[in-house]
């Protein structure tokens, strides 16, 4: 079983953009999606490059990840 606190939404932010007190983070954006009314939100930090930036997704089982829940993906299909 998946550890919840593994995948709150502070743990991927320290996780995949790293925030110090001289570079913290900022939540640029947030809403619900269209499709399905769940939960996003774009974080991002600043780098001497620039700002980063990483969308997270709330998924059905309350946990956040940097990919939509699977139903929400998009896919490519050749014809």
């Amino acid at each position: 079983m998946m550890n919840i606190a593994e995948n709150s939404l502070r743990f991927l932010v320290e996780k995949w953009l790293v925030p110090t007190r001289s570079m913290p983070f900022r939540v640029t954006e947030f809403s619900r999606a269209r499709s399905n009314q769940r939960r996003y939100v774009c974080v991002e930090v600043m780098r001497a490059a620039g700002p980063v930036g990483i969308f997270f997704f709330r998924h059905s089982d309350g946990t956040w990840n940097v990919f939509p829940d699977e139903a929400e993906r998009l896919a490519m299909r050749a014809c």
